[in-house]
């Protein structure tokens, strides 16, 4: 008795002094935990700072690039016409004035020819700027002015392409603080001529430099090329003062931007949290004291119930794998047929469902299927899987819909002893002609996109695995390019929110009202959804199946490619392609015509803008000829750049008042009976389509 209570008193002595001692490593560790998210803590909040900082300079760096494109852009546009009026010099003042009148980040402008390039005006520089709202001319070619000796004059025809100059004070030009973008202007035998400008001032620079100021005591700093101070702060930091400094560059110009935050500013809120921190520890040892017996005592019971129910949800998840493995899972599923495009979902109610879907393409035929199995859960996954295979194997050499879904009855039915059923609706598509033949066994009828949208007329028959030797009725169809059918299951149409409202046919009809291609069908079509659950819980399994016809009319149709390099000097083999067009499909000369000065519109468009200057890119044009239309398909791997978006061109206005570009689309608008641009895959396509 007396070794059992001594042997008692020990054990008590052990838990205690491992009580005590675990709570000092809990103190300890609570301590170190406070430093590690004080460090932490300093960490995330320099990360903020900095993220915000890095943010704000790049939407300053934007908003600055934006002045300055705009500013590169109207040198660059009158390039020509500066070239042109070189023979001309009494038109210079033109060219300037119209770059300041046309763009309003533009202060002034001149057209500056080199000294001797012109025996009547040695030295000629014609200056035009703002001043107030009105814009005057003056003359820089002056002795006290000396143009040709100037920053922007010389270094650009030194470089041979455009420049940037330091800031500086236009004494005798623009009279402001400003940069000036120039680009020397060469004749015709590639001597430099000219140097053509556009100046901006820097007053904006500084108020957008001021935005950046987010704390009390942080500044902005804008530095030139060489470093010279374009924006800096009024009053600067007592010395000694520690900041942190976030930097961006701004292309074109060079110009380097930073903000300033001192230390103290950025970290001014960790401090305010220490004494709660320590405040907080004190609370988290006392409660440790009274959280340990609850722990140990319910740990035991914990480590048991969820070992069972790991191993519960690891068998789940690997009945899971195995189910999706069964069904198509890569998308697009044909990649290399251009008369289909396909895509499917299944989305499972819990870890395993009861719904299915499968397809393949024999003989040029694609066989399809869905269904949906009674009940949910693994019963329902493990008729699925042998629903699945049924259709595999039995539509391997069978192409009626109505004996595929008979056998598949008659063998279902015959081991049916959990009496489930499963709704199934089979298709077999002829790729070649658009003919469709299938059976429906008691599930949803699919909707057709057509001209419109309409539910397809099935016979409901009854679904398989009730009883054998039951009749299917097999119906039939035709598909023309660009119809669809939309297959799904209930999940879909009964998929409610908290209200226990369904989402039903017509949101589904509304939805698919939208063009989109298969995938984007479905993933709208899941987004709406779940707008519409919301956060209720899924009732049901969700399949869907999208198969869209593209198949442009079989033999009667006929392709016919032409691959050029963006060199205009290549232009002229549009003609001969249109002349063998022309004989094969026996067209009118003036259509040829037309038809040719479409396309030399359309891909003189590419290959002056798609790439950028020098760079060697391809300019593919397909023809697409079939009975009643001619389709030209032009797609390069330019930059985004989409003809259709300009404005209609105003054909009546005056060459003076008529803006640069417009009429070439305009051209082609009125020749073609359809002009449509997307952006797919990194390449920009152009399809224009001609009735015949």
């Amino acid at each position: 008795m007396k070794a059992s209570v001594s042997s008692f008193k020990s054990m008590v002595k052990q838990s205690a002094r491992a009580g005590v001692l675990l709570i000092i490593v809990a103190a300890l560790t609570l301590e170190a935990t406070a430093i590690l998210q004080y460090v932490f803590s300093k960490k995330a909040i320099y990360e903020e700072a900095a993220q915000r900082a890095e943010s704000q300079l790049e939407t300053t760096r934007v908003r600055i690039l934006d002045i300055v494109n705009q500013a590169e852009a109207a040198v660059r546009n009158s390039i020509w016409i500066a070239g042109w009026c070189l023979e001309v010099p009494d038109s210079l003042h033109v060219v300037a004035r119209r770059i300041v009148e046309d763009n309003p980040v533009v202060v002034g402008s001149t057209l500056a020819l080199v000294p001797g390039y012109n025996k009547r005006f040695p030295l000629y520089a014609p200056y035009a700027c703002r001043e107030g709202d009105k814009i005057v001319l003056k003359s820089l070619a002056t002795k006290e002015y000396d143009y040709p000796n100037q920053e922007w004059f010389t270094q650009p025809i030194e470089l041979g392409k455009g420049y940037w100059s330091e800031p500086y004070v236009d004494e005798g030009g623009g009279e402001i603080l400003m940069t000036t973008y120039s680009v020397p202007i060469f004749d015709a035998k590639g001597r430099p001529a000219a140097v053509l400008t556009a100046d901006i001032s820097l007053e904006w620079l500084s108020e957008m430099i001021s935005s950046l100021q987010e704390y009390p005591h942080s500044y902005g700093v804008v530095l030139s090329r060489g470093g010279q101070t374009m924006v800096g702060p009024e009053e600067e930091l007592p010395e000694g003062t520690k900041v942190q400094e976030f930097k961006a560059q701004v292309d074109s110009t060079d110009w380097l931007m930073s903000i300033v935050i001192p230390n103290d500013e950025i970290y001014a809120g960790i401090r305010a949290v220490g004494l709660l921190v320590k405040i907080l520890q004190l609370l988290g040892i006392g409660m440790l004291v009274l959280i340990l017996r609850a722990v140990a005592r319910s740990q035991l019971k914990y480590k048991a119930l969820n070992e069972k129910k790991e191993l519960m949800e690891n068998e789940l998840r690997i009945g899971r794998n195995i189910q999706q493995s069964m069904i198509p899972h890569i998308f697009p599923p044909f990649p290399e047929r251009k008369d289909l495009d396909m895509s499917a979902c299944l989305v499972s109610a819990k870890e395993v469902g009861g719904d299915l879907f499968d397809f393949y393409i024999r003989d040029e035929k694609l066989h399809f299927c869905i269904g949906d199995v009674s009940g949910k859960g693994v019963p329902a996954s493990l008729v699925m899987a042998v629903t699945r295979s049924l259709f595999r194997t039995v539509s391997a050499h069978e192409d009626s819909a109505s004996k595929i879904v008979t056998t598949m009855n008659n063998s279902m039915a015959d081991m049916n002893e959990s009496s489930m059923f499963v709704t199934f609706f089979c298709g077999i598509l002829d790729l070649k002609t658009g003919h469709l033949s299938f059976c429906n066994a008691g599930h949803n009828p699919p909707m057709i996109i057509t001209d419109n949208i309409r539910i397809l007329e099935v016979q409901p028959n009854l679904p398989l695995g009730i009883m054998q030797g039951m009749t299917f009725v097999e119906q039939e169809a035709n598909l023309k390019y660009d119809d669809a059918l939309f297959l799904y299951t209930d999940g879909l149409t009964e998929a409610e929110n908290n209200d226990h409202e369904l989402f039903g046919e017509q949101r589904v009809d509304k939805v698919l009202r939208t063009r989109r291609d298969s995938q984007g069908h479905l993933d709208a079509m899941k987004e709406a959804v779940a707008e519409f659950v919301g956060d209720a819980p899924q009732s049901d399994d969700l399949t869907m199946l999208f198969i869209h016809y593209l198949n442009e009319g079989g033999p009667e149709t006929e392709e016919r490619h032409l691959v050029l390099h963006n060199d205009i000097a290549q232009i002229p083999q549009l003609a001969g392609f249109m002349e063998k067009i022309e004989r094969e499909k026996n067209l009118d000369q003036s259509l040829t015509m037309s038809l040719n000065l479409a396309l030399e519109e359309a891909v003189t468009n590419v290959i002056l803008y798609a790439y950028p200057e020098g760079a060697d890119g391809l300019v593919d044009i397909e023809a697409i000829l079939s009975r009643d239309r001619l389709k030209f398909i032009i797609s390069d791997s330019g930059k985004p750049f989409d003809p259709t978006s300009a404005p209609e061109a105003d054909i009546n206005a005056s060459v003076e008042q008529r803006p640069i570009g417009g009429l070439g689309i305009h051209l082609v608008r009125s020749i073609m009976d359809s002009v449509e641009y997307v952006r797919e895959n990194e390449k920009n396509i152009l399809t224009m389509i001609k009735n015949i």
